[in-house]
């Protein structure tokens, strides 16, 4: 079987499980999300990214229904076969959400929070105990079982939270920010559960501000910028269709103002922001010889450019009038 072939077969194979078209969401004459459409299959990592108040989170809720969407006859919803308008108990049932916040029991410790959680899935007491056991030592709290919720670290509160997203075995993960605040050693941890969990076919949403984690994680990015989808695509073909593949920042605007426009080649493209100059470019050689004629050293950086240089270019240097 060629290559051509094999690809069309894992195509054919994948399987859609959220199927959203013309999506909208208002508060009052502020539109949160506006005529949003997506689809994601079986297993895969879907990530949102956009600035705050994009309407990421919002999206999110309307998914597992907890808000509600506006009224639309173009609007169309399908979340595993369900619509949250008509069926959000179903939705619910088969998902696990981490939200933003840690809203733990302070008072009890990590079994009792997972216990109590327990039962609003009606789950036997022998099966939920072996699911805890088995969630704590995948998460690695089993030494912190029966600590009190105030004696754990920021790191283990998080991993907590998504053991209980977990209890259920959801089909549907959904993680807003699942990771803000964390050291670079749990974020790992973290990021290597989620791709456990979609070997199982765990389907994963994802809001998240680090570019890093969105182009580790998610097979497909949908980038959005007050309420509308900007882009959409697989990570690396986003950086690739979008971006010149080398930038020389020069994070000094006394030296910024060394290198005059008409010194600069039609091949580099200057992005002038408040604190820094970049240069994009498909030569490295060229950005090195420009460098070298009008810069000191130490007082650039010539690097690869990356999913953050998309975003910038994508949703605007400026804050979002609702940050």
């Amino acid at each position: 079987m060629n290559l051509t072939l094999c690809t069309e077969v894992v195509v054919l194979m994948a399987k859609t499980v959220i199927n959203v078209r013309n999506m909208s969401k208002s508060f009052g004459k502020v539109r949160a999300v506006r005529d949003l459409s997506f689809s994601v299959e079986s297993g895969g990592c879907f990530g949102f990214l956009g600035p705050n108040g994009a309407g990421k989170t919002t999206a999110m809720k309307i998914i597992y229904g907890k808000c509600t969407r506006d009224r639309n006859p173009d609007s169309r919803m399908d979340i595993f076969g369900y619509d949250p308008a008509t069926n959000e108990l179903a939705i619910k049932y088969l998902s696990g959400v981490v939200q933003q916040e840690d809203n733990l029991d302070e008072e009890l410790n990590v079994i009792q929070n997972l216990m109590i959680y327990s039962h609003f899935y009606n789950m036997p007491v022998r099966d939920a105990r072996g699911r805890i056991e088995y969630l704590l030592d995948f998460l690695e709290l089993t030494e912190k079982a029966k600590s009190k919720i105030k004696d754990l670290s920021g790191g283990m509160k998080r991993r907590l939270v998504i053991a209980r997203a977990l209890l259920n075995s959801p089909r549907l993960l959904i993680l807003d920010e699942p990771t803000t605040g964390l050291d670079p050693q749990v974020r790992h941890l973290i990021w290597d559960k989620i791709r456990q969990l979609q070997k199982k076919e765990t389907t994963v949403l994802l809001t998240t501000h680090y570019m890093e984690e969105a182009f580790q994680l998610c097979d497909r990015l949908l980038i959005m910028h007050k309420g509308e989808k900007i882009m959409e695509g697989r990570p690396e073909n986003l950086l690739k269709e979008n971006m010149e593949p080398y930038v020389l920042e020069v994070r000094d605007a006394e030296t910024a103002g060394q290198i005059h426009p008409d010194m600069l080649s039609n091949r580099v493209r200057a992005d002038h922001a408040p604190d820094v100059m970049r240069y994009y470019c498909s030569e490295i050689d060229l950005l090195k010889e420009l460098a070298a004629s009008h810069l000191k050293d130490g007082n650039y950086l010539i690097r690869q450019t990356n999913l953050e240089d998309v975003f910038l270019k994508a949703t605007g240097r400026q804050l979002n009038d609702r940050q």
